[in-house]
């Protein structure tokens, strides 16, 4: 099963996409965007776009008619590399686009969503339609919420938009007016005991939902409820504590069962949207904690990051989701790899100037620094974690700590390591230099 850190980056990857995919625009409506759900056929797909092809031949404009002919036949083609449909479904974007010089260039790409994809769909228009891959996003999230009250309790999920009711059951307790001839303390007695019977059976079906293998499987907990029922649970020794600790709020609602559900996530749904902003908060305070107590176990910024990183020492790798930052890497005249870093606006050819012979280096490789870090962060044993700016936290370590940086394992002295080396380049074990620009 994939972490939760692993589970980010491919958040991140499939945001990326539909970032430049977006972005894309091309002449008429040559532009096909196809989703086939997990369940789908192949098959029938190819004879809908044959039949498409047909249609298409139709077209006046001869210009149109080409590039959708085009498009459909891309499309056609990627399919046939697949025999069944992915177990999370398939989603395929071919066409014509204009790129920035104003050329026609052909795409497509071929997406395995990393999870279920429940939706068909097939588009021809002027631009790649995303809306499938964005609410792939939001759907991300699994929340359990118990709705309990003097009839009953509900368990249920909540993911995106999608609820899901897993399991129910009523209860019959006593009233709290006591019957003719019955003394009032051992009716009270009664009653309680039923009461703590009530709440011990909740504790228990609740790890039987939200735990799995020793897991906690939701991201956090909302406890409802029309009486104290709730209350009386989260602070009941009988729940269990790793549920306890994920409890995201209480809310107070007027029924119980599936109407309460409902009610329930109304009520949480702005607590439901802060979860990441949380998180995000509270990773960003334990590193600014380690700077104003100055452990030592933090760095910041590209050079000293992947210093620490070579050394093994990361133990948290914190990188802002749109660093910029381009990675370049060249061969020098003994064939040695120099490796670079510019922001794509300082983009210039003294990069590739060897500074020891003032000849012009061979580009061996490029690309976005965050793109490099995501493929290559478990050789180092760090784990990495994508941050926005859109909290304050954010916002500070974007501006004031350039959007990267690291929890360390252990304190590096990064000044006695900048002297230890011979010159401002800095020699990996691989016999590669850094140069920070």
């Amino acid at each position: 099963m994939e972490t939760e850190a692993e589970k980010n980056i491919e958040i991140w990857k499939v945001k990326k996409l539909i970032k430049s995919l977006e972005q894309a625009r091309g002449n008429g409506t040559s532009m096909i965007s196809l989703v086939i759900p997990p369940k789908g056929q192949i098959a029938l797909y190819q004879k809908m776009l044959t039949d498409e092809y047909g249609t298409a031949s139709n077209i006046k404009s001869r210009v149109n008619r080409l590039s959708v002919l085009s498009a459909i036949t891309s499309t056609q083609q990627k399919l046939k590399l697949y025999n069944r449909v992915p177990p999370n479904g398939l989603v395929l974007y071919c066409g014509d686009i204009i790129t920035e010089e104003g050329k026609e260039k052909k795409v497509t790409f071929d997406i395995e969503p990393y999870k279920p994809i429940n939706t068909s769909l097939y588009l021809c228009d002027n631009k790649f339609h995303t809306e499938v891959l964005s609410e792939l996003l939001e759907a991300d999230d699994k929340f359990g919420f118990i709705v309990m009250d003097g009839q009953g309790t509900l368990f249920g999920l909540l993911s995106g938009n999608t609820r899901n009711v897993l399991h129910k059951f009523t209860v019959d307790l006593p009233k709290k007016h006591g019957r003719g001839g019955q003394s009032a303390v051992r009716f009270a007695r009664l009653r309680e005991e039923k009461r703590h019977n009530y709440v011990r059976k909740v504790s228990e079906v609740a790890v039987q939902n939200f735990i799995t293998n020793d897991k906690i499987n939701v991201k956090g907990l909302i406890l409802a409820g029309s009486a104290d029922f709730k209350t009386d649970l989260a602070k009941s020794e009988m729940f269990d504590q790793r549920l306890a600790s994920k409890v995201i709020k209480i809310v107070d609602i007027s029924y119980g069962g599936e109407n309460g559900f409902n009610q329930a996530i109304e009520l949480s749904a702005e607590t439901l949207a802060n979860v990441k902003f949380v998180q995000e908060k509270k990773l960003l305070t334990d590193y600014f904690d380690e700077i104003s107590r100055d452990t030592g176990k933090f760095c910041y910024g590209i050079e000293d990051t992947l210093k620490a990183l070579d050394l093994g020492a990361v133990e948290t790798l914190i990188v802002f989701e749109n660093l910029e930052t381009i990675r370049y890497v060249y061969k020098d005249a003994e064939n040695k790899e120099v490796v670079k870093f510019a922001q794509p606006e300082k983009e210039d050819n003294t990069l590739a100037i060897d500074k020891a012979t003032g000849q012009e280096m061979d580009t061996v490789d490029e690309q976005p620094l965050i793109e490099w870090l995501a493929e290559n962060y478990k050789n180092y044993g760090a784990t990495l974690e994508f941050i926005t700016d859109k909290s304050s936290e954010g916002a500070q370590f974007v501006t004031g700590f350039g959007g990267l940086g690291a929890i360390l394992r252990y304190k590096v002295n990064f000044e006695q390591l900048v002297e230890e080396s011979d010159d401002e380049y800095y020699d990996d074990d691989a016999g590669s230099d850094y140069d920070f620009i």
